[in-house]
């Protein structure tokens, strides 16, 4: 059994290295390691023994190592040998030298032998797992096919063929079924070395599958003629993706759409009907973030740089086509710029400017000019004048002067100070108490829509 195991290893070499793809020196070391702690098992762990691969003959051999001592100091003949005994198996032996002397690979024995055969099997093992790693880590943010063998855990396992890859439910399209047997891609997401193996992590929600799509089916995009900025997905419902070119000869987004939309419905088809908006970028911000909203038109646009928040005003007929069904355009949109987006309606928007001017109005010999101009510069109540800054006030037209931004942050005090102390609530203007009481009016409606219908339900229940 020993001869048979460890005879021809040329061959099972070559053979192993080729339908694995492992390469010749890890397999060698594995039968040196395995040949190693066969001969402990037999001979035992005290004894210095190597094992070395003979290229010519194709064999690996043992060899046990002893020290060269005088025969009235030898003692221990598992570690020393005789210089007499030495001299006869290499005349140029001398003291203290450490001669090596072969042993049998015969003598290992059956069990020793069986032992060596699992030992090199899990080196094997272990080497085409660091390949399978190896292969996929440097194939990690590229698009995979296969075909889906089972679900384990609501996971679709997938086949590529020298291993399996994992759709966990997270990274599935809501809403897909697939059977064993099914052709399935994705995008390998992640890598990651295990005690069992590589795990493979493939996406079909991730926005850089949506990306890779675009690039395997537009030239453009692939030539680096057209860019992908940036993408942004609600997997199974809809997507949004920003491009730009430098060429002015190119229509980013008509190359992304294609001849009769031939090209953005293949991916749509792919993605199980997810609607797809393409968006051109700009380096403008407004003017990119007004494209991500499309196709509702906007008004106006207020920035907060700082923050990275933007305020749209849209007119009230787009404000349902800004938002979206359960808010997905303007979350999408927010998401492809990030920045974070407020739609707000055109009829809100002068409700809240009129309020506003009514609010700063309160403050004694305050104009509507002197009011709008102090809006206009971004306070939009006297509580928000009582705590800033004399510089802050030197901003605002007509206040140009210390003494006179000065005043007018005392009198905003003095008037937080009034209300507070009186215990009366700050007056609204007339048009905000009507949009309240309406808002109020509304919000009991649909109170009592809800109740009617829940109450019908009860009903047509019970019949």
């Amino acid at each position: 059994m020993a001869e048979n195991t460890f005879s021809d290893l040329a061959k099972v070499i070559d053979q192993v290295g080729k339908d694995k793809g492992i390469d010749k020196a890890i397999i060698i070391d594995a039968v040196k390691q395995a040949m190693l702690m066969a001969a402990r098992k037999k001979f035992g762990t005290y004894r210095e023994i190597e094992a070395q691969y003979n290229e010519e003959t194709g064999e690996v051999e043992l060899y046990e190592f002893k020290e060269v001592v005088t025969r009235e100091k030898f003692i221990d003949e598992e570690v020393e040998i005789p210089m007499d005994e030495a001299l006869k198996l290499d005349p140029g032996a001398q003291l203290d030298d450490s001669i090596g002397i072969k042993l049998e690979s015969s003598d290992l024995g059956r069990i020793a032998a069986q032992s060596a055969k699992q030992i090199i099997l899990q080196k094997v093992r272990d080497a085409e797992r660091d390949i399978i790693f190896a292969e996929f880590e440097q194939r990690k943010g590229e698009v995979a096919s296969g075909i889906a063998r089972r679900v384990e855990k609501g996971a679709i396992v997938v086949d590529l063929g020298r291993t399996e890859a994992h759709i966990p439910p997270r990274e599935q399209i809501p809403g897909e079924v697939f059977k064993p047997g099914d052709r399935i891609q994705g995008y390998l997401s992640e890598v990651r070395q295990t005690t069992r193996g590589p795990q493979i992590i493939m996406s079909r929600a991730d926005e850089r599958y949506l990306v890779k799509l675009f690039e395997m089916e537009v030239p453009e995009i692939y030539d680096g003629v057209v860019e992908i900025m940036s993408a942004a997905r609600e997997p199974g419902q809809r997507a949004k993706i920003a491009v730009t070119t430098k060429d002015n000869s190119v229509d980013p987004v008509g190359a992304c759409v294609g001849m009769k939309g031939s090209r953005v419905q293949n991916i749509v088809q792919e993605l199980r009907g997810e609607k797809i908006d393409i968006v051109l970028w700009n380096e403008d911000i407004t003017r990119f973030a007004c494209n991500a909203l499309a196709p509702a038109e906007i008004a106006k646009v207020f920035m907060d740089e700082e923050n990275k928040e933007m305020e749209i005003v849209v007119p009230d007929s787009q404000l349902s086509l800004a938002i979206g069904k359960r808010g997905q355009n303007v979350r999408l949109a927010a998401k492809l710029t990030g920045w974070k987006l407020d739609i707000i309606s055109a009829t809100a928007t002068q409700a809240r400017t009129a309020e506003s001017i009514f609010n700063l109005m309160l403050i004694p010999n305050m104009s509507e000019t002197m009011a709008q101009n102090i809006l206009q510069s971004g306070f939009g109540s006297f509580q928000s004048l009582s705590t800033a800054k004399v510089e802050e006030i030197m901003t605002i037209p007509g206040y140009d002067d210390p003494d006179k931004a000065q005043k007018l942050i005392t009198e905003a005090a003095n008037l937080v100070k009034k209300y507070k102390d009186d215990g009366v609530a700050v007056p609204q203007s007339p048009q905000a108490a009507l949009m309240k009481e309406n808002k109020e009016n509304f919000s009991a409606k649909s109170k009592a829509e809800q109740q009617l219908k829940a109450e019908l339900s009860k009903l047509n229940a019970a019949e």
